[in-house]
């Protein structure tokens, strides 16, 4: 794979494997009146297996390097037996090197979830068909995951997975399922693919590679250096909410990055501070009480 850092753990595996993620998959059935609830433990090992058993990528894994993410479903009472409507958090991360952390990428809600779930009944998937709703959301936040994993460790590197999960999007139209087409939600899984795949907002993919791999990456070695890059990073990613203030991939970004930034600008340089807390608060203005943590 085209990873380009090589991280450091005490323990090792050698063995290569093909599997890219390491997804939790947790399934809160708190909202669900149902006697048996042996099929909610049921539902969160087969969507556990098919995110971790699949392989999504031709790329060779070394069990360490696994994306570690999470999807949170959280199910209300379904409508007929078997079929049931969701809110999901999705969420991954990517270790930054020469350290212990763990650097958010993704933390997205969804709020269009609606499937079908039978006790025990294989969860079929091709690229080329739509067999099912849920194996199309399953699939699609698998290649998304991946996809902004890849952006964070070479430019446009998710691009591949991108366009894999727009062809999931695309085939699973035809189901009329919410959450899937430009109607509705400019904060849904069309508009977070189009975004992606727009070639007007690749200063935000850029922005994920410059963020992680120059600055993140190099954070210990020289922290100052690497607060200025993020600002530029911040300042472009203004240019492009300014030309598109309704973009959902901006508002992904700082949902995954805002607290990370307060920690990050909490110290060094003031007047570093000041640029990152203007571009901050003009980007996420709902924010500016909490961005002011900066330049206290």
């Amino acid at each position: 794979m085209y990873r380009i850092i090589t991280i450091a753990f005490l323990f090792v595996s050698y063995l290569s494997v093909a599997q890219e993620l390491n997804c939790k998959v947790s399934i809160n059935s708190d909202q669900v009146q149902s006697s048996d609830r042996r099929i909610f433990d049921d539902m969160e090992n087969a969507l556990s297996q098919f995110m971790n058993s699949r392989t999504w990528t031709e790329d060779t894994y070394e069990s360490f390097e696994r994306i570690k993410c999470n999807l949170i479903i959280t199910l209300q009472n379904p409508t007929a037996i078997g079929s049931y409507q969701a809110t999901v958090q999705i969420q991954s991360a990517r270790p930054i090197y020469n350290s212990n952390y763990e650097s958010i990428v993704l933390n997205f809600a969804d709020r269009d979830w609606a499937f079908e779930y039978v006790d025990s009944q294989p969860l079929d998937f091709s690229d080329n068909i739509y067999n099912s709703n849920l194996t199309s959301l399953l699939a699609f936040y698998a290649y998304l995951i991946i996809g902004m994993d890849y952006d964070t460790f070479s430019p446009m590197g998710g691009t591949p997975y991108f366009q894999k999960a727009l062809n999931v999007a695309t085939n699973a139209q035809q189901s009329n399922r919410p959450g899937w087409d430009a109607m509705g939600s400019t904060r849904n899984r069309y508009w977070l693919i189009e975004n992606l795949t727009n070639s007007q907002l690749s200063p935000v993919r850029q922005g994920y590679y410059d963020y992680h791999r120059q600055a993140l990456d190099t954070f210990e070695q020289d922290k100052e250096q690497s607060r200025k890059k993020i600002v530029e990073v911040l300042k472009n990613i203004r240019k492009t909410r300014t030309a598109y203030p309704n973009s959902i991939l901006v508002i992904a970004f700082l949902d995954a990055k805002s607290d990370e930034l307060i920690n990050i600008f909490k110290e060094g340089n003031i007047q570093t501070r000041r640029e990152a807390f203007d571009a901050l608060s003009n980007i996420d203005p709902s924010k500016s009480s909490s961005y002011e943590q900066i330049i206290k």
